[in-house]
């Protein structure tokens, strides 16, 4: 995506803060004093170590949990719960096992009344970008691991969302299943045109998908640093300039590593 997609921002958070009570009632602050926007057309990516804070933010924007203080707003109306406009890939695929693909991908649209011409041509479309139109009829345990996480990211992309949000999506996959699925993720994006929030722990994919960083750190979690990406797509892995966003990475984000 080049800057010409981005826009105003699409999500606010305004000094979002977020305490959980344990068993033991004692608690930890998850979030302090989130002070970030996610702009519109723009793939933002939430990186840094474990505990910093990431699924938490990103579960408050899906509307599935509520700050304890502070606004997080989209289009500058508060989010008060999940909604369609807001859609979400998670770790795992998480396909209706009794639906074929097909299936899985209309549920949505059809639950929600769209128009079954429009819905149809944007599934085939999408399912056609990631080579698996022919398995549209497949249940999904007929399918392996990184085409049940292809489908899973398709069904997501049917019900149109303006916003999309993924948590780690790719986080179990080896090496090379996650490789094609970065790709075909980026490729799918950038036609649809979606505002993306993803969030990695992996330093890596965070620089080849990224437009955008957002590097967090933990105990609380508070916003360490943001970071334009200024590489040229496809991205190259290899690429000097690549490398070099590496190292910034790994510079911010080791100390608070070793720290925990």
């Amino acid at each position: 995506m080049g800057s010409g997609t981005i826009g105003h921002p699409a999500i606010e958070s305004r000094q979002i803060c977020k305490t959980y009570i344990g068993t033991d009632r004692r608690k930890s602050v998850a979030l302090a004093g989130i002070d970030v926007s996610f702009n519109k057309g723009q793939i933002t990516l939430l990186v840094g170590p474990s505990g910093c804070g990431k699924t938490t933010l990103l579960n408050m924007i899906a509307g599935f949990e509520k700050p304890d203080s502070g606004e997080l707003l989209e289009h500058g109306m508060p989010i008060i719960g999940p909604d369609p406009r807001r859609g979400v890939i998670f770790q795992d695929p998480n396909l209706f096992p009794w639906l074929s693909v097909w299936s899985n991908l209309m549920f949505g649209p059809k639950m929600r009344g769209e128009d079954r011409t429009a819905a149809t041509e944007r599934a085939e479309s999408l399912l056609s970008m990631v080579g698996l139109l022919k398995f549209r009829d497949h249940l999904p345990h007929q399918l392996s691991g990184g085409m049940r996480h292809r489908i899973a990211i398709v069904r997501t992309l049917a019900n149109a969302p303006e916003i999309l949000l993924a948590d780690e999506p790719f986080t179990a996959l080896d090496e090379h299943t996650r490789r094609k699925l970065q790709h075909d993720f980026y490729e799918m994006v950038s036609r649809t045109r979606q505002t993306v929030i993803f969030v990695t722990h992996n330093i890596e994919e965070a620089i080849y998908l990224a437009d955008r960083m957002v590097v967090m750190s933990p105990s609380p979690g508070r916003v360490k640093e943001i970071i334009d990406i200024d590489l040229p797509r496809p991205r190259d892995i290899l690429d000097l300039r690549f490398n070099e966003y590496r190292k910034l990475l790994f510079n911010l984000i080791t100390p608070d590593v070793i720290a925990e």
